[in-house]
Formats: structure tokens, sequence, C-alpha cells
């Protein structure tokens, strides 16, 4: 069969070809007799490709997948660390009641037939609402199976995820509890005493540092802040606490760079802090921070400051309430995906003893 025979058959029958699932768009011609008996040449040989020149391999084959997944970290949650975590209630609940009892009296002077003097319980009940919130997982058959080709389990990294994300809001309502509910924070409560601001600094402002991160206050200046702080606090307490008590400072991470600042004796902030304050813990959370766009959880009146006493005369001065930490609900299978509901609750944070919390802002 001539060459110009061979093309024209070809292009006769490719959309038969074509109607059996044979799409060899890139062909011209059948192989001619002559061709196809002829050993002293290769196919690769002839006078004109039968199909798309090219000398490369499927990208595929020449990639690897680590097996290591790397996770996107997110900045630390601190509420609970910084004031302790406790459960109150469940989720049938909506509102807690905490007993506040004050002692009352008067005492006379002392007489055989006198009747003078009495004493009494004043009795308040401060309140707290709860705030439940949930999130949904859901996945389907074909988006598991995909994701098993990278390696990846997806079911359990939206397992994590869910508990990621109620971990972090939960973070969130123990800082600035829930608007428009009896649900407080750490930073916000109205209970808490008013804020105080810092000394002026040599270099001018209030500040510890510029805002381009370079110090704006020396060591002693830092310190000096610090210990006005505390005085605050035993001012507040009317003495009952000591610098041996066990005590928290929070800050913001940036801010906790400047208890690095060195004094003219070669001391840190942060060790002439520990010599002062021997059961003093330093915890740092960006929630401290001053308000911006990459930490919209911040201050917006600048760089906040608290010390806080664990205990005052054996009461805990508070602690982060929950109801649920996490509660899964019913596995919902659809026709070829499912889908699950977490849910948790929060009282915010329970500030028990509010004088105990001392809070400086604008450092």
């Amino acid at each position: 069969m001539p060459p110009a025979e061979a093309r024209n058959l070809f292009q006769s029958e490719r959309a038969d070809l074509a109607e059996f699932g044979m799409h060899l768009d890139h062909v011209e011609a059948y192989a001619t007799t002559g061709i196809r008996r002829d050993y002293t040449i290769a196919m690769d040989a002839l006078p004109a490709l039968q199909t798309a020149p090219t000398s490369a391999i499927p990208a595929m084959l020449t990639t690897t997948i680590d097996p290591n997944v790397i996770r996107v970290r997110f900045t630390p949650t601190k509420a609970a660390q910084i004031f302790g975590e406790q459960k109150q209630g469940d989720w049938l609940q909506d509102t807690a009641m905490f007993p506040v009892v004050e002692h009352t009296g008067e005492t006379s002077a002392y007489g055989d037939y006198a009747n003078n003097g009495t004493v009494g319980v004043n009795m308040n009940w401060p309140q707290r609402q709860q705030f439940l919130y949930q999130t949904i997982s859901e996945y389907g058959e074909r988006e598991m199976g995909r994701a098993g080709l990278a390696g990846i389990n997806l079911v359990a990294e939206k397992d994590e995820a869910a508990a990621t994300v109620m971990g972090r809001f939960e973070n969130t309502i123990y800082f600035v509890g829930v608007a428009g509910l009896q649900n407080y924070g750490i930073l916000n409560d109205p209970a808490l005493p008013p804020a105080t601001t810092p000394a002026t600094k040599a270099a001018g402002g209030t500040t510890w540092q510029t805002p381009g991160g370079s110090p704006n206050a020396t060591a002693n200046e830092v310190y000096n802040d610090a210990m006005a702080l505390f005085a605050l606090l035993v001012a507040q307490t009317g003495g009952m606490v000591n610098a041996e008590d066990q005590l928290v400072l929070t800050m913001s991470p940036g801010s906790k760079v400047s208890l690095g600042y060195i004094n003219q004796f070669n001391l840190k902030v942060r060790d002439a802090l520990a010599a002062e304050f021997p059961n003093l813990e330093v915890i740092d959370a960006v929630q401290y921070g001053r308000q911006t766009a990459t930490n919209p959880q911040g201050i917006a009146a600048g760089n906040m400051m608290q010390l806080i006493a664990k205990t005052v005369d054996g009461q805990p001065t508070g602690y982060c309430a929950y109801s649920e930490k996490m509660r899964s609900h019913n596995l919902v299978t659809e026709m070829s995906s499912y889908k699950k509901k977490w849910s948790g609750g929060a009282w915010g944070a329970v500030i028990r003893l509010p004088y105990a919390v001392a809070t400086m802002v604008g450092i």
C-alpha cells in the first residue's frame, strides 16, 4: 500500500476508531506493508513521525511526596495556663451562680444587763451565663480516598481541626468573654479594678519599646513599672499579698523581650524580679499585645500587663470555667459522605477575687 493510500485509509477510519474508544489524535497514517516488513529500519527512523515529537516522561514519575506532613502552627492558647481551668455544670445549664458571703456586725461596751452588739451575714449571688458553640466536620468517600493517595488521613485531620478550632475559640472566651451575655474574660471583667499607667520614660512616652521594637525604656524603668504594679496589687488587697506569695505576671511576647534588658550592673530585669518575687511566674500571651492588623485580638489602648495573686488568704483568685470541652455528636451517614457535629460550652473567666488582679496599660 502506497504511503498516500495508507494516510487516506487512516483518515477515513479515524471516526470509526474514535467510536470504539481509540482516540489517536497524533497519528496521521497506517504503517505501510513495506515498512512493517522492512526490519532494517526502526520505527523511530521513519522519514516522518506518526506521533507528537517528545523526549519527556510524565512529571509524576519524577516527583516524590515527603511522608512527613507539615502542619501550620498557631499562636499558643495561654488563658488556662494563666488562671487554671475547672469544669462547671454541664451543657444543660444556662446560668451559674457563685455565692459570696460577707460577715457583718458590731461590738459594744460590756454590761451585765446590756443587749448591745450584733453579727450578721450578707449574701450575694453573682452570675455567669454559658455560651454553647459548635462546629461540623464533613468528608466524602472520594475525598477521603484521594487524600489517602497523598498519605493523608483526612478523617483524623478533620477531627484534629475540630479540636483546634474549638480550643482556640474557648481560649478567646476565657480572655474576652461573649458580648451580650454575663460572660466575661480575664481582660474585660467589669469587676476588675481600673488599670494604671506606666511611668513616663526618659526617652519619652510610657512604652518599653518603640514601634520598631527597639528599647524605649531602660532596665531600671521596666523594673520600676513592675514594682509599681505590685504596689498597686498590695494596695488593692489591703496588704494581704506579699512578695513571697505565688504571683503570675502576664504580658505580650513582645513586652516579655524587655525583661532581658540589662542595667549598669549587668543585671537583667527578669533576674531582678526573680530575686524580689521568688514565686513569680511570667506568662506571655498575644492577647496582651497592642491591637494591630496582625493582632486583632490585642488591646486597643496599648500593651497590657497584669499581676495576679493566685490565692488570697487561702482562696483562689479565679479560674477559667467550661461546661463541655468537646462533645462528639452522632455520625450522620449520607449517600456517599459523612458529617459530625462537635460542641462545647464555656462560662468565661470566673474571677472570684477581682481585687487580686492589678492591671497596667501602655507599657
